[in-house]
């Protein structure tokens, strides 16, 4: 592979270092945009992806005016790869951010008291995608190919930790599908309802190999925000968290026009892409938890196995983090 696992390591500890340093040039609270002359709130929540499917509930609760409700103005940043979604958190560019799970732990690790508040993917969408032409039907198989991952995630330190992935070249992953249609022995990461899809409808012969197929399986699209905002906000997190949640089940059952929404904002989302995200999105957000918990439901077991997985892959040191601390069920609604 074209980089050491050590090297990997180095990197992650360089940016853990930044990290924190940006956490210590934080302003005292969060600060929060002026109000508007209805006497709305604003706050702002920054993606950590282009707008697609995956933050389908957060634009419905936007769009049909859910977040407004409870006097909330809210403003959606659209973000893009590596988007520096932790680092405008911490140090209170914005309120409320998206990440996934082992995304807080990373934070935490490096000294930025974020908070997981509502995940609505129980099932990660990450994935690998690979050619049918060649022959791979799983990560395990992976061999003798180019690989596009994104160097600070956990899952791609994760799986090479865990994998021998042989004779591979791994090249970071710029948010495009275009190498992967020139080369049947390129293999990129994505998200099951993006990547795959989009290739595809070009012409690819693609298929979608399930990172948590593999055991990793950290939850997705998480709402976050510092320890601070929860504490002295308590009543923004909750407004914010029940119309995210509501917005996710508006979103499943009444997809269009937040599809249409989605689509003007990032024309690269045609209606059908975005349509097959939403039905990718249903298994994956409504599982047997979901339905028994309500939308978002986290579990310290599930958060205990990611932290032990990161720790296996050199990620975090061990007891480097308390699983209790990075998320919390406080401003969750049971399943109706």
């Amino acid at each position: 592979m074209s980089l050491t696992y050590v090297a990997v390591k180095s990197l992650m500890r360089l940016a853990f270092g930044l990290l924190t340093c940006l956490q210590l040039l934080a302003c005292g609270e969060t600060e929060l945009e002026p109000q508007t002359s209805e006497g709305m709130e604003r706050v702002k929540l920054a993606l950590n992806w282009f707008p697609e499917a995956q933050h389908g509930g957060y634009y419905a609760a936007q769009l049909h005016g859910l977040y407004k409700e409870t006097v909330i103005e809210l403003e959606i940043l659209g973000g893009g790869p590596d988007a520096p979604v932790i680092q405008r958190v911490a140090t209170g560019q914005v309120a409320f951010g998206l990440t996934n799970a082992d995304g807080v732990i990373n934070a935490r690790a490096a000294g930025a008291p974020i908070v997981a508040l509502f995940a609505p993917y129980q099932i990660n969408p990450r994935c690998l995608v690979v050619h049918e032409s060649s022959g791979i039907t799983a990560i395990e198989e992976i061999a003798d190919v180019t690989l596009a991952l994104s160097q600070r995630p956990a899952f791609s330190h994760f799986l090479r930790h865990r994998f021998p992935f042989r004779n591979v070249t791994v090249v970071p992953y710029h948010g495009s599908v275009a190498p992967f249609l020139e080369d049947e022995r390129y293999v990129m990461q994505g998200y099951v309802f993006s990547e795959p899809v989009i290739a595809r409808r070009l012409g690819a012969d693609a298929r979608a190999l399930m990172v948590a197929d593999t055991g990793f399986n950290p939850y997705a699209s998480v709402l976050v925000a510092t320890e601070e905002t929860v504490s002295q906000r308590p009543d923004l997190v909750a407004a914010v968290v029940k119309a995210s949640q509501l917005g996710w089940s508006h979103y499943l059952q009444t997809p269009l026009p937040t599809n249409e929404h989605i689509h003007t904002v990032n024309p690269e989302m045609d209606m059908d892409i975005l349509a097959a995200g939403v039905e990718l999105s249903k298994d994956l957000v409504l599982d047997e938890v979901a339905r028994e918990h309500g939308i978002g439901y986290m579990s310290q077991a599930r958060w205990q196995l990611l932290a032990a997985q990161m720790t296996e892959a050199g990620v975090v040191e061990s007891g480097q983090v308390r699983v209790e601390e990075c998320f919390t069920l406080n401003f969750l609604e049971q399943a109706p």
